[in-house]
C-alpha cells in the first residue's frame, strides 16, 4: 500500500511524495500506521478527534473516503491513498 503526499506536507516525509506503509483491511488501520511512524504528517490530516480536517480529502483508488466509508473504507492490497489539500478559488 502505499500514502501520496502533497507537495505543501512532503517535509513532513522527508521529501518523499509517496510513503510505503503495510497492507491494511481499512483506511483506519493504514492511518494508524501513519500516526506512529510520522505523527507530524497525520496531525496535519486529522483533528484530535480523528476526523479529516475540513480542508484535506482522501482518496483509496480515486474514492473519496468521505462517501465511502470514512475510516471504515476498505482497502485492497496495493491500495493507493492519496492525500489531497481542497482547492478553493473564484
Amino acid at each position: 500500500m502505499s500514502l501520496v503526499v502533497p507537495g505543501p506536507l512532503r517535509d513532513l516525509t522527508g521529501g518523499r511524495s509517496v510513503v510505503g506503509l503495510a497492507d491494511h483491511d481499512t483506511v483506519g488501520q493504514a492511518f494508524d500506521e501513519v500516526r506512529n511512524s510520522i505523527p507530524a504528517l497525520y496531525d496535519r490530516i486529522f483533528t484530535e478527534q480523528r476526523e479529516l480536517r475540513p480542508h484535506v480529502n482522501v482518496f483509496v483508488d480515486k474514492a473519496d473516503i468521505r462517501w465511502s466509508g470514512g475510516l471504515d473504507t476498505p482497502v485492497a492490497r496495493g491500495s493507493e491513498l492519496v492525500v489531497l489539500p481542497s482547492v478553493s478559488g473564484g
